[in-house]
């Protein structure tokens, strides 16, 4: 029998499995070690610097949405690049899964689980971050896509004042929905700072836990509580010399806004459990995609810390309000997963364009990305067609492409060709998402030329 290679750390808040895995996975690897919770996994990857995390996807039982494994797998993903992280959970959706690798991670495993498979899935991870050990993991930030900011009037108003403030250490709030690119643009405009060098630190303040904020923000000593078995370097001083990016920063808590505020005010931290303050030189940016004016009048989030986060604000448009973006973006990710997928497409046809430039786009960018992605792993030809995108269809009762009534006239025609591609031409259908009638919608389609 080959020797045992290979440091696991299995983090399942499951006692059971977590015995049943002590059992299985020493006869394979040489070190084992199991964590009830992430509460103390920063710190155990410092101490043991595993190879391999598997990694359950869900520790509150209430809650099986598998947001908190997503948040844990990308901390160890940037904390530890080399790391390989195999997801675990007892719900096989493909969803999760794909964000999950889109994260970083290594393979997804269900429970109740296979043996064999998940031993060789774990080799197989251990045998891949052992190769890649010692590598500099700047490389890996230095791969992040740079910008696109497309043609659109409004995105060329959003770059010129990133080219003002950039270079200064002026603290910015990036407002818009799900998926315009919050994230994207706050690396952006780190990027192109005086504090590039340094680290950009990001955090998804709506992931974490209400018991671990203040560990995870502002750090904590050794035995500041149980299993608090070392020191540890909070996100802020983490950021130190550079930028933390506080994503969601609408998510947090009222009474927890408050020690935020101290913090950015003071410009310094002091961990839980200790006493003296550490200060820290950082560059803030945060983002969210809720209305922090009316959370103020509701008194929902503190107005004083509102006012410190936005010296300036940009907001990003949606997608739809942003149209002449959407094929020079589709045709930007077909180059990427062509390449990352082998796949010998050359670009859109134009009844592709169509359907994409009709498209909701409820999910913005991010929803466009996941479309293409999916639309180049599954076309057979050389460019996509109508036939390769496929649109999220709107569930029952929700008129996806927006009903006629109080709709602009500007906004009217892009409707009705939207909920015909949708319908794929059953009028019946088209006339039903858009809250008309069929000869309306008849006499429509021929003021329109359709």
């Amino acid at each position: 029998m080959a020797s045992k290679k290979g440091k696991i750390l299995i983090v399942d808040d499951n006692a059971g499995i977590r015995q049943a895995l002590k059992i299985l996975l020493p006869m394979h690897f040489a070190e084992v070690e199991t964590l009830p919770s992430p509460v103390t996994l920063v710190s155990t990857l410092e101490r043991f610097r595993p190879d391999v995390v598997l990694l359950d996807m869900n520790f509150n039982t209430s809650i099986n949405t598998g947001n908190e494994g997503l948040y844990w797998a990308g901390e160890i993903k940037q904390m530890m690049p080399e790391v390989e992280v195999v997801l675990f959970t007892a719900y096989a959706d493909i969803a999760l899964a794909v964000e999950g690798m889109k994260r970083g991670a290594f393979d997804f495993i269900v429970k109740p689980w296979d043996n064999e498979k998940l031993v060789a899935t774990l080799t197989a991870a251990r045998d891949k971050a052992r190769k890649a050990m010692g590598r500099d993991a700047r490389k890996d930030e230095e791969k992040v896509a740079p910008m696109y900011w497309g043609i659109s009037r409004a995105m060329a108003v959003i770059q010129k004042t990133v080219d003002k403030i950039a270079p200064t250490d002026a603290t910015v709030l990036i407002t818009g929905e799900n998926g315009t690119g919050k994230d994207v643009l706050a690396r952006e405009i780190h990027a192109r700072s005086l504090r590039s060098e340094k680290p950009m630190v990001a955090v998804d303040a709506g992931a974490i836990t209400e018991t671990l904020f203040e560990s995870e923000l502002f750090g904590h000593v050794k035995g500041a509580f149980t299993d608090a078995h070392t020191d540890h370097v909070g996100k802020f001083e983490q950021a130190d010399g550079g930028t933390l990016f506080l994503d969601e920063i609408g998510n947090i808590p009222l009474h927890l806004q408050a020690k935020l505020l101290r913090v950015i005010q003071s410009r310094s931290v002091v961990r839980v459990g200790g006493s003296q303050a550490i200060p820290v030189n950082i560059r803030l940016i945060c983002a969210t995609n809720m209305d922090l004016d009316q959370l103020v009048r509701e008194g929902r989030f503190r107005e004083d810390l509102y006012y410190r986060i936005n010296t300036v604000h940009i907001a990003l448009p949606p997608l739809r309000e942003r149209r002449e973006d959407i094929v020079p973006l589709a045709e930007r990710f077909i180059g990427q997963f062509a390449e990352k997928y082998h796949r010998p497409l050359t670009g859109l046809d134009e009844s592709a364009k169509m359907v994409l430039e009709g498209g909701r786009w409820s999910g913005n960018i991010r929803e466009l990305q996941n479309c293409i992605e999916k639309a180049v792993i599954l076309s057979e030809g050389n460019t996509l067609t109508a036939k390769d995108i496929q649109l999220e269809q709107p569930k029952a009762g929700s008129p996806a492409a927006g009903t006629l009534k109080e709709v602009s006239d500007a906004e009217e025609e892009r409707l009705v060709r939207e909920a015909v591609l949708r319908s794929n031409g059953n009028i019946s259908a088209a006339a039903k998402m858009l809250g008309v009638s069929r000869p309306t919608l008849y006499a429509k389609m021929k003021k329109y030329g359709l």
